[in-house]
């Protein structure tokens, strides 16, 4: 399953923190971050929570950047 989130990053270099920190998360099987459009896409693994899996992947995403914000 896929999902786009609109998030606020300030960026290209902290956009890309953002990916490969949602890359890492357990549940995410892929993720690509957009700087120019201020979103997010998710693939989820299968049988994943995505509502759990979103939020461990804002506390990873606050780890390498402070400001950043994802509308869950």
């Amino acid at each position: 399953m896929k999902k786009t989130y609109k998030i606020e990053v300030d960026c290209a270099n902290c956009a890309n923190k953002m990916e490969e920190a949602t890359k890492k998360t357990a549940g995410v099987q892929n993720a690509t971050v957009n700087f120019m459009t201020q979103k997010m896409e998710v693939e989820f693994a299968e049988g994943a929570d995505d509502k759990a899996v979103m939020k461990a992947v804002l506390k990873a995403c606050k780890k390498v950047e402070s400001d950043c914000e994802i509308e869950l």
